[in-house]
């Protein structure tokens, strides 16, 4: 008696549901926060202060777009591609840290303070270089545990949300008028949190990948600013803006 093979469906993994959508909202905060003066701007068009922030901005751009890609060849279950890429990716981070500190320095030596924070230009220095560290920290644990899957995704995730503060700084002036200071780092917890809301249902734990750069960037994001206006910190500032 013949048999009838019956394909069966194998269920969607919750992880190929949460992190997309994590991505894309991600994306959404980029967008709102650069899109009226970089992307809507024409990109390379836009009358951006120096040439430095110009690679600045396409190489954080890159990373966006190598993460997108990312996450979709892991969804389409395109694991040696993406281990492939993945090269390329952790190659562009490495690139992308250096690049982000010559901008920070860029920004230090034109005595940049974002309008209306009250921030000295050497204080603020320390939100991108505590931002540029904070990713290349979490990239680079990421990298070394690029064989587990659940400790990568994460780190990676954390690691893109550590460098989203330039993005939700500007919601000020495009989206959200009163979101100033402390409530622009609320905005990134909110993202942590729902990593660990996430794990909590999904593993029934907090996953250490999740819990310790997350209270890392916490911590930075509460201390850095007080730290900022040390007279430690304002030598130091000042030597590197020569």
């Amino acid at each position: 008696m013949a048999t009838t093979a019956v394909a069966v469906k194998r269920p969607v993994h919750p992880d190929r549901i949460f992190f997309p959508m994590l991505c894309g909202l991600m994306l959404l905060l980029v967008w709102l926060g650069f899109s009226k003066t970089y992307y809507a701007a024409g990109m390379v068009h836009a009358k951006l202060p120096s040439p430095t922030i110009h690679v600045h901005a396409i190489a954080a751009t890159l990373w966006l777009i190598t993460l997108i890609v990312q996450i979709g060849l892991v969804s389409a279950r395109k694991v040696k591609l993406h281990m492939t890429v993945g090269l390329w990716g952790f190659s562009l981070a490495a690139a992308w840290v250096v690049i982000a500190m010559a901008a920070a320095l860029d920004a230090l030596r034109r005595n940049f303070s974002p309008p209306g924070s009250g921030l000295d230009p050497l204080t603020f220095f320390i939100v991108p270089v505590t931002g540029a560290g904070l990713f290349a920290c979490f990239a680079g644990w990421s990298y070394l545990a690029r064989r587990t899957p659940q400790a990568h995704k994460r780190l990676i995730m954390i690691a893109t949300i550590a460098i989203l503060d330039a993005a939700v700084g500007r919601f000020p002036y495009t989206v959200w008028p009163s979101l100033t200071g402390l409530k622009q780092s609320l905005v990134l917890f909110v993202l942590l949190a729902a990593i660990m809301v996430y794990d909590l249902i999904t593993l029934k734990r907090i996953h250490r990948a999740t819990w310790i750069p997350a209270l890392a960037l916490i911590v930075v994001h509460l201390t850095r600013i007080p730290f900022g206006q040390t007279h430690l910190w304002m030598r130091f500032a000042a030597m590197c803006q020569g």
